[in-house]
């Protein structure tokens, strides 16, 4: 029998507070009023335990703070000494002023300056005794200078406290909450800690991979012992940090693990089956033979499809793999039982695509296909929600719009979501509620580096294509500089008028958005009129009207226009089999998976495609390796990882992303070995234990709120 505080099926665990000092206000920690008890909420401190599991930035090992003496120039330093003299000096530029800083460390001086900081004259005070952080550079041929380097200032109780003689922890500044503060706090919560804290996790799991208890791996963190080497605290490496990671790592398995248990408890209403019957009607739209990784993954999905409780798959592929054919013939199946099926995308063009091709795919079988978007208004949505509702039309495609409200089914048995990365994951819960526990197939042309799915897709199947269709010519990548422009365009024209179609496409970035706009705009026109003058050029941007955008890209998919100069609306889905030129204009602006996918709007016919990446120089060193990413593989999968190295979990689906958790410690790049270890051992732990359903639902209870997370279940 584990002790109390070690199940995590108990009520403490995932509780904020299972101790009754984790769960105290910040604002009775001596030196906390309300503003900055305000300050901290807003960076999600509220109590202790919010304070306590939150890491510093960084650790500075101030027992041995180096002599001014011994610096040296390109080094990072932490210096410690007396300020001879301060002051603020105006430059010749208007309203710049640097603020400068002698200090003395009685082994010799060095100078601080900050630029345009003004304030800093009210902190600045001579005799005071300071700690500066940064990195050493040469001013002139003999002195030595440091330009914006992080400070303390220091009283004189602090020469031998927590502040200095020891490894500093170094926390994130909060608004008017600096860094020494926010040490002090966290020094007086960790005294008020009791030796038994309550620990999330099971003894014997603790004792078997040789983690420190919770209140000692809290202390340590913190407040490292002396001997604790500084490179491991800062690469998150010590024991002490290791176990905080792996706790809320496990957490969070634990809770994806009960979600499956709960999901698979569920039992639909409505049996599916496969008989002779259903695969002949499979076959009769079936318009090419499936690829190996097409007839896997349809085999995984209707057999989940078959089980008494709801399918929740995750479907894979790269750009141009296939994905909506295996997603149609699963809806053919579900239809083939009596059931409706929810077909949403992200866009409207998008959603209008996946109309036209399954209408095509479905005109002679006896299924009804409705589209149902923003833009479907008056009575003509009047009339599709009375068929829906009624079964009288089987499948609807859609945008968000289907989840509002006034759309009711009569049988939803099947939610197919389409580029599901791009949907909060309330609108997809909405989704699923519309059904009575309806099966689930979630799609995704960016394929998911393993550790992200993990996390953002744990409670989820997996099944992938990595093949492509037969017949398909690697697309040719080129990086070219802005300078090599002309020929470029030659080629572009070689390829115009041999009757193929190409893409020129303009970033879009929010906060130069009218710019952006300008230029894509001035670059359509310039195109018509002085490059391709004897072609038809379109514009397609996300400020034109649905019908408008409509009109371009019937326009384009008919062949009526050859050159289509667009912002990055047709990242995903678009698909113009004759399109063999993707020219990408400023290719350093943009994502490494965005780049993936914009590639992939070529290549999708027996015809050569290639993509060029046409870049101004200087190249950021991340902007490089992007670039050279992109001519190195073609491979979705491979160029995922790549890009979740380069730019971090973070901003892997954007900084904001619905469905990605909100973790406290866990960095998705950094850890990606405890979150194995996490994942299996919340497994093990599940044989072992076999929870009963009050467990489950106990331990789910505070774990979405927890990790800010409410999935497809």
């Amino acid at each position: 029998m584990t002790r109390k505080g070690s199940d995590p099926f108990s009520s403490e665990p995932l509780e904020k507070g299972s101790d009754p000092v984790l769960s105290t206000p910040l604002q009775f920690l001596k030196g906390v009023g309300p503003r900055r008890a305000a300050d901290l909420e807003h960076a999600g401190l509220i109590t202790i335990e919010d304070l306590l599991y939150r890491f510093p930035l960084r650790y500075e090992d101030r027992s041995r703070l180096q002599p001014i003496a011994s610096l040296k120039p390109g080094q990072m330093a932490s210096i410690a000494g007396r300020v001879l003299a301060c002051g603020l000096r105006s430059t010749r530029r208007v309203g710049f002023k640097i603020f400068e800083a002698a200090v003395d460390d009685g082994s010799g001086s060095i100078r601080a300056v900050w630029l345009n900081q003004p304030f800093l004259r009210d902190v600045f005070m001579r005799g005071q005794h300071v700690v500066l952080y940064g990195a050493v550079e040469m001013r002139g041929s003999v002195s030595l200078q440091m330009t914006n380097p992080q400070h303390e200032i220091l009283d004189e109780e602090d020469a031998e406290t927590i502040h200095t003689g020891r490894i500093v922890p170094v926390y994130e500044k909060t608004r008017t909450v600096l860094p020494k503060m926010q040490r002090r706090l966290v020094y007086e919560a960790l005294q008020r800690l009791p030796a038994d804290l309550p620990d999330h996790l099971p003894e014997d799991l603790r004792i078997r991979l040789g983690l420190p208890s919770r209140s000692a791996a809290l202390l340590a963190a913190h407040f490292p012992p002396p001997d604790a080497p500084i490179d491991a605290l800062n690469r998150f490496a010590t024991p002490s940090q290791q176990r905080l990671i792996f706790e809320e790592a496990f957490l969070f398995q634990m809770g994806v693990l009960a979600r499956r248990q709960s999901a698979a408890a569920e039992h639909k209403p409505v049996a599916i089956h496969v008989d002779d019957r259903i695969r002949a009607s499979a076959r009769a739209v079936l318009p090419f033979r499936l690829t190996g990784g097409q007839r896997q993954a349809l085999k995984e999905i209707v057999g989940d499809l078959q089980k008494p409780h709801p399918m929740n798959r995750l479907l894979q592929g790269d750009v141009g793999g296939g994905k909506t054919i295996v997603a149609l013939l699963a809806a053919l199946v579900a239809m083939e039982n009596g059931l409706q099926v929810a077909f949403m995308a992200p866009t409207e063009i998008l959603a209008e695509q996946h109309f036209m091709n399954i209408t095509q795919l479905l005109h002679a079988s006896r299924f009804r296909v409705a589209l149902l978007t923003g833009s479907t208004a008056g009575a003509a949505r009047r009339e599709q929600l009375a068929q829906v509702e009624s079964g009288a039309i089987q499948l609807v495609v859609g945008t968000h719009a289907l989840v509002q409200g006034d759309v009711c089914f009569k049988a939803l048995g099947l939610v197919v979501i389409d580029e599901q990365h791009r949907f909060g994951v309330l609108q997809r819960a909405t989704l699923r509620a519309k059904g009575l526990h309806p099966d689930v197939l979630v799609m995704t042309a960016t394929p998911i580096p393993r550790t992200l799915a993990l996390t953002v897709h744990g409670d989820l199947d997996v099944s992938m294509i990595r093949d492509l269709p037969a017949g398909r010519l690697p697309i040719k990548t080129l990086v070219k500089p802005e300078s090599r422009r002309d020929e470029v365009y030659q080629f572009v024209r070689g390829q115009l008028d041999a009757g193929r179609q190409a893409y020129v496409i303009y970033p879009l970035v929010e906060e130069s958005a009218k710019i952006d706009l300008k230029a894509a705009t001035e670059m359509a026109d310039h195109l018509a009129q002085e490059e391709f003058p004897q072609y038809k050029v379109g514009l397609l941007h996300g400020r034109l009207k649905t019908d408008g955008k409509e009109r371009v890209m019937k326009a384009f998919a008919a062949g009526e226009l050859q050159l289509l100069v667009s912002t990055t609306v047709v990242e995903v889905g678009v698909d113009v089999a004759n399109a063999s030129v993707m020219l990408v204009e400023h290719a350093e602006r943009f994502g490494l998976s965005q780049l993936h996918q914009l590639r992939g709007r070529v290549g999708r016919d027996r015809h050569q495609s290639f993509c060029f990446l046409l870049y101004q120089s200087p190249l950021s060193d991340e902007a490089r390796e992007r670039l050279k990413a992109l001519t190195e593989t073609a491979d979705g999968f491979e160029i995922a990882e790549r890009d979740l190295q380069l730019r971090g979990a973070g901003d892997f689906f954007g900084t904001r992303q619905a469905g990605v958790p909100t973790f406290r410690l866990i960095d998705l790049v950094r850890d990606r070995e405890l979150m194995d270890t996490a994942h299996r051992e919340a497994a093990r732990w599940f044989e072992v234990s076999s929870p009963t359903p009050g467990g489950i639902d106990k331990l789910l209870a505070n774990w979405e709120q927890r990790f800010k997370l409410i999935g497809v279940g």
